[in-house]
Parts: structure tokens; C-alpha cells; sequence
């Protein structure tokens, strides 16, 4: 598995930009704009916090391991759907996941904080 998955996936999210919403998901969503984009993102947020919490103390629980890693996935999707909406490609987050890496925690927040 690679990160291919990811840019695909942003291509075929900048072209549902285009399509009929009635046609498809992606594009009613775009066609209902930010608000709706970020109810969707709240909502799958919740929805993996509550797996998670499900799954605490019970790490080993297979079908509740499945039911957080299909929720994180959700999450997953709606956040690139809306960053899609801001053209923001994953490539980007990536860059700055690998900016941030071997900074510790608290280090990296001090220097945003820092930069206020």
C-alpha cells in the first residue's frame, strides 16, 4: 500500500467538482457547501471517537477493531473531500507530517505558539 491511493483519490475528488450532484455523493456534498462539508467531518469525528472508546480496554475485540478502522476511514474521507474543497492535496499534509517528524510533541507546539 502506498500513498498512490491518496493522490488518486484527490484526482478523482477534483473531478466530482464537475460532476452532477445527483450523481454523485462527493459532488452533493461540494454542491452543499463548506458547512455541510464540515457537518460530515463532525459527524464521522464523533462517530470514531466513539469506536475508539468502545475498543479502550478491549484492544483485542476484532469486530469493534473493524468498526474503528471503517469509521477512521470515513473520517479519513470526508476530511480529503474537504480539503479537496480547498484544492489542499495530500501531498501537502504529507510534507508537513514529515516537517514535523522527530520533533517531539510539546517542542513543536512551543514553536507554533512561538510564531502567534
Amino acid at each position: 500500500m502506498s500513498q498512490d491511493i491518496l493522490k488518486e483519490l484527490y484526482r478523482i475528488l477534483q473531478e466530482r467538482k464537475k460532476a452532477e450532484p445527483d450523481k454523485s455523493y462527493v459532488s452533493s456534498l461540494y454542491n452543499k457547501g463548506i458547512e455541510k462539508m464540515i457537518e460530515k467531518l463532525a459527524e464521522e469525528t464523533k462517530e470514531t471517537v466513539d469506536e475508539a472508546r468502545k475498543l479502550s480496554g478491549n484492544a483485542q475485540d476484532q469486530s469493534t477493531r473493524t468498526a474503528l478502522i471503517g469509521e477512521a476511514t470515513d473520517l479519513t474521507f470526508h476530511l480529503l473531500v474537504l480539503l479537496a474543497h480547498y484544492d489542499i492535496p495530500p501531498e501537502e499534509i504529507l510534507i508537513e507530517l514529515e516537517r514535523r517528524f522527530g520533533t517531539g510533541g510539546h517542542e513543536e507546539k512551543a514553536a507554533r505558539n512561538n510564531k502567534q
